[in-house]
This record gives structure tokens, sequence and C-alpha cells, in this order.
């Protein structure tokens, strides 16, 4: 089969298409033929210095596809069911190629109002909204939820399911993306180019942080006593725990992980029209450099997909 893969550390020129063999399920596990593959930040931190564990691995996590075959033990699907997910991190999971196996619990079945590339954008940024909002940060009706980067993968993914708990939302992105964050939902926005978000915001529970830096001790500052900053930019971000505490609020660094009981949560926001994945690009799985060139901008709305069947 073919598939993305590097054989050092680096900038997107790393990136080859290659044959491999194709990939055999173990138990609980089921074969996936590849319709379409996210591609995320994490993506690229993993080419350029092997994420966490610094370790050159076959990328991609995000996957959209159908079930070719299935290992001793599944009961969950079938070949021939449609499914998504993000299986295995952080471990390697590499969808960047025609086939990949993933486990069964790890999985969910794709929503029927969402093609392939939709499917294949989805799973990674909404668990890490959902894990962030509903898991640790438990959103409700009434609170106040900050998300920086709104027009981001993962930012409006995190408007909608914060509209959809009730919450109400503010969020930061620039001005040209201001008509897009609106019509996810967010009822507040600023531009962070033009205004310090410290001083036009306060009394916030949650802070939804992709970016890092200087963004998460200045978010503290915008929190009301017993809020929660949740960063999603780095494992230095952990720092955090302690620069709250003055503050009489809690932050930290959060892992995103697969659960396919979420992702069937997530699947029933899709299917209700409460949920949508905006694609920004799209790009054939050869072309998995051009996507990564673009991504590595930070710049962009939504999320950009490698498409392997090339009839998507």
């Amino acid at each position: 089969m073919r598939a993305i893969r590097q054989d050092s550390f680096g900038g997107p020129e790393v990136l080859r298409v290659v044959e491999v063999d194709k990939p055999t399920p173990g138990p609980a596990e089921v074969l996936i033929r590849v319709h379409a593959a996210g591609v995320n930040p994490t993506d690229s931190w993993h080419r350029g210095s092997g994420g966490l564990f610094g370790e050159i691995v076959p990328l991609g996590w995000d996957v959209s596809g159908v079930v070719e075959a299935v290992g001793v033990g599944v009961t969950l699907f079938a070949p021939g069911d449609e499914v998504f997910g993000m299986p295995r991190l952080p471990y390697a999971a590499g969808t960047y190629a025609e086939y990949v196996t993933a486990p069964t619990r790890h999985l969910a079945r794709k929503p029927a109002n969402l093609t392939h590339p939709e499917a294949g954008a989805l799973a990674l940024v909404a668990l890490t909204a959902w894990q962030a909002l509903v898991d640790t940060a438990e959103v409700g009706p009434g609170r106040r939820v900050l998300i920086h980067a709104g027009a981001g993968g993962v930012g409006h993914v995190a408007i909608q399911i914060a509209k959809a708990r009730g919450a109400h939302v503010i969020v930061t992105a620039r001005a040209d993306n201001h008509d897009f964050v609106r019509s996810l939902g967010a009822d507040e926005v600023i531009d962070y180019t033009t205004t310090d978000f410290v001083a036009a915001v306060r009394d916030v529970d949650v802070v939804v942080d992709p970016i890092g830096g200087e963004y998460g001790p200045r978010s503290l500052r915008v929190l009301r006593s017993g809020g929660i900053l949740v960063s999603l930019a780095s494992p230095a971000e952990a720092a955090l725990v302690e620069q709250a505490r003055p503050f009489g609020v809690r932050a930290g660094f959060m892992i995103v992980e697969p659960d396919g009981a979420a992702l069937r949560e997530i699947a029933a926001l899709v299917e209700a029209g409460a949920l949508r994945v905006h694609v920004e690009t799209a790009l054939p799985l050869e072309l998995a450099a051009k996507a990564h060139e673009i991504s590595d901008t930070r710049r962009g709305r939504g999320k950009i997909v490698l498409t392997v069947d090339q009839n998507l």
C-alpha cells in the first residue's frame, strides 16, 4: 500500500510517499480502508521532533474510511461499515496511508450527513474540544467560556460544543474570521490583533487555549475565582498549575485521548445539526508535504485533510 513516511526529523520536505506492507488487524482491531486523514499541529510536532517520545513514527491520527476486515473478538463493526476516529494517540497510528488498523473502541460510525473528508477532519479536534470542555471543565448552561484561536481546528469545533452545552462563548480571532466564528455561535469576538483580550474580558469560567506561550499566564487574569484554564499547546504548559494558584483558579496541560463513547456523542451532535466541521483545504495523499506547509502557518480556518480515495 502507499503511505507517507520520513527518514529524519525536519520540515515538510522530509515527507515522501513509499510502498509498505498492508497491516493486519490484531485482536479487537479492524483494518480500515482509508478515505481521508486529517492534518493537525501534532503531526508537525512529530514530524519535526518526534513528539512526546522523540521518535520517528508513521504520521496521522485522524481517519475516516470503510472497515475492510476485522480481527479476533470484534463485535462492534463488520466489513463495509463506515467509521471515523482518532486511534492510538499519543502512540503511532499512521493514518497517512491507504490502510490502517485501529482498536474498535477508538472508533465510531461515521455520521451519514458527513462526507469522508469531513469525518476525516473531525475526530481529533472534536475529541480535544469535548475532553477540554465537557470532561475537564464540565461546561454547562450559563458558563462563560473563552476560546482562543476560535477559527482554527480545535477552536471552531469548541465554539459549537460549548454552545450545545448552553455556554456563553467569547472568542479571539482575526477580523477577517469574525463572521465565520459568529456563524458557529460565538457570542462575543475579540480581534486579538487590535485588542488586548485581558482588558476586554472578565469573569470567565473556562479558558481553552490551543496557542500556549504568553497566552496561558495572561489568560489566568480573566478567570473568575474557581475557574479553569485548559492548555492544549505544549507539555511545558504544565507550569501553569503553580502559576494559577495565586489567582484562585485551576490550570494545566491536557492531552487528548481516544474515546469511542465520546465520538458517539460527537456524532450525535453532527447528526442533529448542532456541529459541523469546516474543511478549508483537501489535498491528495501524495501532497502531504504541501498540506504540512499550509498547516505550519497556523493561520487557516478549520481543517486540512488528505484524501486517499481520489474519487472523493
